[in-house]
């Protein structure tokens, strides 16, 4: 397809609100179709103060290791750095349950990796570049999108002037705080866990065998993510009041902390990066789609942390929108119109509702320090250890490998 619309015609076909880590995946999936994508973005790509390029880190499963690789992203990731996640100990502190899931048990190289966000967003960046039909908006700040039969218009605010360009689809991918979604007025039910996430990089004395640990408490679960060079990315959830504790202790202080709140399991902890603190909260959307309007990642479903899904759900949003829009547009079809985008909303509400309500239930079932409910979840977390079918089943789920999967999603190019 040309790179310029035909006259009268709307000026993109697909617009993406966001250029994190999401909404560039998009761009860089649709790509190859030959759609003309706009992507807006408030700040510079490339910045340390665009999400995609600062240093916290994501658990990325191995079917998103897959989307990666038939979007012709993987190779750029891997060579820049993953550190492979070969098994992951899950525990609550202080009880006597646990269970362990391992590679082997599901003939995988990896259940997953740990990547730097700023890892991702420039491999993401230097696939991106090659494409001709896609344009990237930034820094641009986003003013409205008014929906029309034919095409939506968007306006937005670039270097002091105002600018105005129509497409046929308009994707919502900035994130859990969408200033897109809310001029939209579109509904969200948010559930706040009272929670913080204190989220550092930390090493250790030995090495750590590419183990990950997911330790639960009562102010909140703990995960330790193998990096490189003996380091582990802490996720910490502890209450508010906790977390500016944490914040304010020097580095042997907060470095004491830790370990005495996650025990010996690992060897001792020597060195703390710079410490940052996320509120928490579980965000959710009853409109998906709407006509010229589809919402992805973040923007749809904002989860808690713990298992690591969020960054991972949101990617399949990518590959099944992807997919829905190159099979739509071979076939004819209207971009942005209500039947097109039904079919990617029908497509994920199940992977959206099974995901969400399993991190819910994670965080509500191990916050309660009701005892039977005690004995009842540890008993679960030995009978996950020593049932190999329900252990592959929770293994599957956790790397995104249930349920009907787009080609991407099988490592498999759209094209």
């Amino acid at each position: 397809m040309d790179d310029k619309a035909a006259p009268g015609s709307p000026d993109y076909d697909v617009s993406i609100v966001g250029g994190g880590m999401v909404g560039a995946s998009l761009a860089v999936a649709l790509g190859p179709t030959g759609l003309r994508i706009a992507v807006i973005e408030a700040v510079a790509l490339g910045d340390a103060g665009q999400p995609s390029y600062d240093d916290r880190s994501v658990a990325l499963a191995y079917g998103s290791r897959r989307i990666f690789e038939g979007m012709g992203v993987w190779p750029g990731i891997e060579a820049r750095s993953a550190t492979p996640i070969h098994q992951i100990h899950i525990s609550e502190r202080g009880k006597f349950g646990f269970a362990r899931l391992d590679r082997k048990d599901t003939g995988v190289e990896a259940l997953g990796y740990v990547i730097k966000n700023r890892v991702i967003g420039e491999a993401l960046l230097g696939v991106m570049q090659g494409f001709k039909n896609i344009s990237v908006i930034c820094p641009a700040t986003m003013k409205a999108i008014k929906v029309g039969a034919d095409a939506a218009t968007v306006s937005i605010e670039m270097q002091g002037e105002k600018q105005e360009f129509r497409s046929k689809l308009v994707v919502i991918a900035d994130g859990g705080r969408s200033d897109a979604r809310e001029k939209l007025g579109i509904a969200v039910r948010r559930v706040d866990y009272g929670q913080i996430a204190v989220v550092a990089n930390v090493s250790i004395k030995n090495v750590h065998h590419n183990v990950a640990f997911e330790r639960f408490t009562p102010n909140g679960p703990v995960a330790l993510l193998p990096m490189a060079d003996k380091c582990y990315s802490l996720v910490w959830s502890v209450n508010p009041q906790e977390a500016d504790a944490l914040l304010s202790l020097s580095d042997d202080e907060f470095l004491k902390r830790l370990h005495n709140h996650f025990g010996d399991r690992l060897s001792s902890f020597v060195k703390v990066g710079k410490r940052d603190a996320y509120p928490l909260s579980l965000i959710q959307v009853d409109e998906h789609v709407r006509s010229r309007v589809a919402l992805i990642g973040n923007a749809a479903h904002a989860l808690h942390p713990v298992a690591g899904q969020g960054f991972n759900l949101g990617l399949r949003d990518v590959a099944v929108l992807a997919q829905v829009l190159c099979d739509g547009h071979d076939a004819g079809q209207d971009m942005g119109g209500r039947l097109l985008l039904e079919h990617y909303a029908r497509w994920r509400k199940r992977d959206n509702f099974v995901v969400t309500s399993f991190t819910n239930g994670l965080v509500r079932v191990f916050s309660n320090d009701f005892f039977p409910l005690t004995v009842v979840r540890n008993v679960g977390l030995i009978a996950v250890d020593l049932f190999p079918p329900l252990k592959r089943s929770l293994v599957h789920r956790t790397m995104g490998l249930a349920g009907k999967l787009p080609r991407l999603a099988r490592g498999l190019s759209l094209q």
